[in-house]
């Protein structure tokens, strides 16, 4: 088998030497490995826009959430397999697709594992593995200080959020649907699976075997309102009205003015956007443990 090994030497601290001992590990589960580091943000993706038409078996994203979301639109086709090596500060889509963690499971994982495709989302001309949101969140996400991400990791994004609720007053947007229904809020996470920022769950029912998107509505504006929005995360309960609603959709837009926007735990620009789900968009690696029921089942 033959591997494109992509990997950001910069993930989760200093991810050399993990790197290192993966590419023995490939080498030990009898891949062939040709190893990409990346060193600025768009490499992942240019490398892996190459290895489509370089005879590659299989791609190994080794990295964070970030680095996976370049190497899928970089392939963005379901021709050429994906795995993933978990290296980075959070890892959602390895919590959501139950990649384990321990990095020789891993590498094992993305020789022998099973390819299948998965669904994904689009904002503009970018696909997304896990989710869109804008509002809040977002902002912490924009003003989050690397200094400090690479000091404290995942708590450098609570301190961003704690600065943008206490600095920043909540701004207005629009949800609107495909028949032109508008509905006001403060702050939206679409999503493409279960787990956000963690193994916190504010889309219990959304999946990315599933040919839609998950859309949870921040409906109240004020800064108690978001707090109760971060606490009822952080204690793992359910979201509900009034504070919030949701929607099963395939596409809509998102209106608004000076309202930050990231995509799959990065910062991305600014509102209006309009999203969509793209079914069957790439062929990822899994453990056959991963559950692929529809919604209800």
């Amino acid at each position: 088998m033959r591997i494109k090994l992509i990997a950001n030497p910069v993930s989760g601290g200093d991810a050399r030497p993990r790197i290192q001992t993966a590419l023995e590990l490939l080498h030990s589960y009898g891949a062939e490995v040709d190893l990409c580091l990346t060193d600025a943000r768009g490499d992942a993706r240019k490398a892996a826009e190459r290895a489509l038409s370089e005879g590659y078996d299989r791609i190994v994203a080794a990295g964070g959430d970030g680095t996976l979301n370049e190497v899928v639109n970089g392939v963005a086709s379901p021709d050429l397999p994906i795995a993933f090596l978990p290296l980075g500060t959070v890892n959602v889509f390895a919590l959501e697709a139950e990649i384990p963690m321990q990095l020789e499971k891993a590498c094992a994982l993305a020789v022998h594992g099973s390819p299948r495709q998965i669904t994904l989302g689009r904002i503009g001309d970018e696909l997304f593995l896990l989710m869109v949101s804008a509002g809040w969140d977002a902002e912490a996400v924009t003003h989050v200080r690397s200094g400090l991400k690479r000091l404290v990791g995942r708590l450098a994004y609570a301190v961003s959020a704690l600065e943008v609720l206490l600095l920043r007053p909540p701004a207005s947007m629009e949800l609107v649907l495909p028949d032109g229904n508008c509905h006001a809020g403060f702050g939206v996470v679409v999503s493409n699976c279960r787990y956000y920022g963690g193994r916190y769950v504010v889309t219990p029912e959304a999946s990315m075997h599933r040919d839609d998107l998950e859309v949870c509505l921040l409906r109240q504006g004020s800064r108690l309102a978001m707090l109760k929005f971060a606490t009822g995360l952080l204690l793992k309960r359910p979201l509900q009205a009034p504070l919030v609603e949701f929607f099963t959709l395939t596409s809509a837009e998102l209106r608004g003015e000076n309202v930050s926007v990231q995509v799959d735990g990065d910062a991305w620009g600014g509102l209006p956007v309009r999203f969509e789900v793209v079914p069957r968009a790439v062929t990822m690696v899994l453990p056959d443990t991963v559950q692929t029921k529809s919604k209800g089942a």
